[in-house]
């Protein structure tokens, strides 16, 4: 088995859906996006960076300093493995998460749900089983508890939903041409009324 780190991960799925303009860098000096951005800790030590706060979104010079820094500390004081600091465009939006799984039954199946910490926190997701279909991604969003998220609650406008049936779609059919895909889980793909992107990934192939 091989692990993708979310670097490598997100040039994977690149080749499928939209991701956040990224780049790695060791170096501060190296950051040229344009504030807000969002600093992320690359270490295939920590799988799960909300763990240690190894995500931090900045909005200034002075902010970008302190949090570089200070995730770089991080690193050293609980001895992970440092391949840098992944800079992102900070997207807003909505967090979903898409996963793929290889079933020994069904063969590969996709899962949806509330992205971020809230599917951990609240298990609400669906599966189908790969690929599916529009009237299958529509089925798996109504199917949320949590929808209301997605379609529009208490004066909160609703994300791109055509979008989010496309991408779903898609995404069911990335394992048809990758057979050797034994996990693939994309927390969080951003969505917002106009547009969606994937911002974190983790790939695990046979």
């Amino acid at each position: 088995m091989k692990t993708l780190m979310v670097n490598e991960s997100l040039d994977f799925i690149g080749k499928y859906l939209q991701t956040a303009k990224r780049y790695l860098v060791k170096d501060i000096a190296d950051i040229k996006l344009k504030f807000p951005l969002v600093l992320k800790l690359v270490s295939p030590d920590a799988v799960h960076k909300t763990e240690f706060k190894g995500v931090r979104i900045v909005h200034d010079e002075s902010s970008l300093k302190r949090e570089f820094e200070d995730l770089v500390l991080t690193a050293k004081k609980r001895r992970l493995r440092f391949d840098g600091v992944l800079v992102q465009d900070f997207i807003e939006g909505k967090e979903v998460i898409i996963g793929i799984k290889k079933d020994p039954a069904f063969g590969h199946v996709i899962m949806f749900g509330l992205g971020g910490i809230m599917v951990e926190l609240l298990k609400d997701v669906s599966f189908r089983v790969c690929p599916i279909t529009d009237s299958d991604a529509d089925s798996m969003i109504s199917d949320l508890k949590g929808k209301g998220l997605l379609t529009g609650f208490r004066g909160e406008p609703a994300v791109n939903l055509n979008l989010l049936k496309k991408i779903l779609v898609k995404a069911s059919y990335i394992p048809v041409k990758n057979a050797n895909i034994r996990e693939l889980d994309i927390n969080p793909l951003i969505i917002n009324e106009k547009d969606a992107f994937v911002v974190d990934s983790r790939l695990l192939l046979d």
